[in-house]
């Protein structure tokens, strides 16, 4: 009996809170966030913006690590700047959960009634 391959999950979806308006007034909320790589810190601390402005890593960082967002197949850090700030404190949090932590419940809340709750993370592919 051929033995199941381990494999490595790198990829986990997301829907932000509130979402990214485009300038056709679509909103786009689901995406796909990959693991970071040790390159990707290496990459985030050479970048001119973030010599200039620290601050600035957590969106260059972010749009490394993003591979999709709504309809956008593309992330940059000039698209993110336009997320609200809970949106932004989203993907830190859901960053750090799956890059550091290991947690797959992420606390959520709903944007209609403003419930909260915990979702667990699910792998982008499967749901």
């Amino acid at each position: 009996m051929p033995r199941k391959k381990d494999t490595l999950c790198t990829e986990f979806a997301f829907t932000l809170p509130r979402g990214l308006s485009d300038n056709e007034h679509r909103i786009h909320r689901h995406g796909v966030m990959r693991l970071a790589t040790a390159k990707d810190e290496i990459l985030v601390q050479q970048e001119r913006k973030v010599q200039e402005n620290p601050a600035y890593g957590v969106l260059v960082m972010l749009a490394r690590v993003i591979t999709r967002l709504g309809s956008f197949n593309s992330v940059s850090p000039d698209l993110l700047e336009g997320l609200l700030l809970h949106d932004i404190a989203y993907l830190r949090e859901f960053y750090n959960r799956i890059n550091q932590q290991g947690n797959v419940h992420i606390p959520t809340q709903c944007p209609h009634c403003n419930t909260q709750f915990s979702v667990e993370l699910e792998l982008a592919g499967e749901s």
